[in-house]
């Protein structure tokens, strides 16, 4: 028997550098850091389980409760916790935690099943598993196996015909605000600084203490009884698996297809977007590759006008409650049903007024003109596809540090975008010239002259001149010079 309420479980880094396994109402101990699985989407998603937890028991129910009760209290938690310990057993009789009330009978797949990188059926079958991975889990601990069902059906991507995604898609964005200053912060901090305000759940709403509605039709649909989110957005089920046990250890999962199919929910630790006003908010998903300033837009700010997306609540709240420290970034990036990259990042948290804002847009979209003209001018040089859009990749990180001083001096009411003119120019030619330069001499004469021509018009879109010019400066506020002709350029 494992109970995931009162039994210590959970392995956490302590603030001396030490590990050890906690039950969940000791995150409110002051030593305790940080989860301490071993992978990272196992450590992303046991923070939004402790959230899942307070929400669910104990959250606050306005800011100034909030405020109130932000010092860590673990006997209260722990009371708290407590009524809701008949629904986090595991394994044996009775309901058991995100598994379907009945007990399932079918095959009995690997534990692989559980995680995301790992190769499904077909893929182990036709040797197909070059970027996922087979057999790396025979068997799983307690412990081990509760997280990995937590994280499993948080996250779950298509796993074929009637296989649901979670309530966020296969391989959702999350943001979690982390109130960290130079002398860091507990688990506490930041599972209190994501917690939204609400009211405390009921043990019977969670999804499998009720028998699980099958959707075997279109019409079988799952939504928010609280109209955007309840508890149960931290508890999503959209797989129907059974954990198939011996001698205390998880040695397989049986899975049915057609789970909760939920629509219309908006998880509050995740951003979201819509295509059209009116039309229904979906959820952001990461992109492969380093996260940088590039994607902040939706994510970490919003940009002055836009309807069509919505940062995640704790990021909105937190604008209210602190608006300071930093944001961490992570989630799986998806291609349909195989992960590509799992991203992970702290970024700064940003609060800025109208102005600043704009301003700090300007910079953004500045940068990305400038590296379309980059990626334009290497075609002589570089071939196509991945090799141009490694170099644009690479503009983009080699200019992060600039860019965050200039966030600061927005921050202190200056324009920098004179200044970003030049570090974007400089960045940008410096990255050709170290590829065009190189063996220039040794090409014949044609191409020595397309080189030459890619060079002075990259130069000229830093001046003003061309489409991607002229988008530059309009970015960032500049005037846009002349042609000879009399037209604007």
């Amino acid at each position: 028997m494992l109970n995931l309420i009162s039994d210590a479980w959970i392995p956490v880094r302590c603030a001396d550098g030490s590990s050890r396994v906690i039950a969940p109402w000791q995150m409110a101990c002051t030593d305790v850091v940080e989860p301490n699985w071993p992978r990272p989407d196992m450590n992303i998603a046991c923070l939004e389980f402790l959230i899942g937890l307070v929400f669910l028991t104990d959250p606050p129910s306005d800011i100034e409760d909030w405020r109130g009760r932000a010092s860590p209290d673990p006997q209260r938690l722990r009371e708290r916790l407590a009524v809701f310990e008949p629904a986090f057993n595991l394994v044996g009789e009775g309901p058991l935690f995100l598994q379907d009330l009945e007990p399932l009978e079918g095959d009995v797949n690997p534990v692989d099943l559980l995680f995301i990188d790992s190769a499904g059926a077909n893929s182990a079958k036709n040797n197909a598993d070059l970027m996922v991975h087979r057999d790396r889990y025979p068997t799983l601990d307690l412990p081990q196996a509760a997280m990995a069902l937590y994280t499993f059906q948080g996250f779950a991507p298509a796993g074929g015909a009637g296989n649901r995604t979670s309530m966020r898609g296969g391989g959702p964005l999350v943001t979690l605000v982390e109130p960290r200053e130079e002398d860091g912060c507990g688990l506490w901090e930041l599972i209190w600084a994501n917690v939204p305000d609400g009211t405390p759940g009921q043990v019977e709403n969670l999804p499998w203490m009720r028998p699980t509605m099958v959707s075997d039709s279109d019409a079988a649909k799952r939504y928010p009884p609280a109209g955007v989110f309840n508890g149960e957005a931290f508890f999503g089920m959209p797989r129907r698996l059974r954990l198939v046990v011996d001698k205390g250890t998880v040695v397989g999962v049986i899975q049915k297809p057609r789970g909760n199919n939920y629509a219309l929910w908006k998880h509050p630790l995740s951003p979201y977007y819509r295509m059209k006003l009116g039309e229904e908010w979906l959820p952001k998903h990461p992109r492969a590759g380093r996260f940088g300033f590039r994607n902040w837009a939706g994510i970490l700010a919003a940009k002055p006008g836009d309807e069509l997306s919505e940062l995640a609540l704790c990021v909105r709240d937190w604008d209210q409650r602190g608006g300071y420290g930093s944001v961490i970034v992570a989630g799986w990036a998806m291609d349909n049903m195989k992960p590509r990259d799992f991203t992970l990042s702290v970024q700064p948290f940003v609060s800025l007024d109208l102005e600043a804002e704009d301003r700090l847009f300007q910079l953004i979209e500045a940068a990305e003109a400038a590296a379309v003209a980059l990626r334009g001018a290497l075609e002589p040089i570089t071939a196509g596809g991945e090799a141009r859009e490694a170099e644009r990749e690479r503009f983009f990180a080699e200019t992060e540090v600039q860019f965050m001083g200039h966030v600061d001096a927005i921050k202190a009411g200056q324009d920098p975008s004179e200044a970003w003119l030049g570090d974007i120019r400089a960045q940008a030619m410096l990255q050709f010239d170290q590829l065009a330069v190189p063996g220039l001499d040794q090409r014949d004469t044609s191409a020595i002259k397309r080189i030459v021509d890619a060079r002075k018009f990259l130069g000229m879109a830093f001046a003003g001149y061309g489409k991607q010019g002229k988008a530059i400066f309009q970015a960032l506020g500049l005037e846009v010079p002349v042609s000879r002709k009399g037209k604007a350029a």
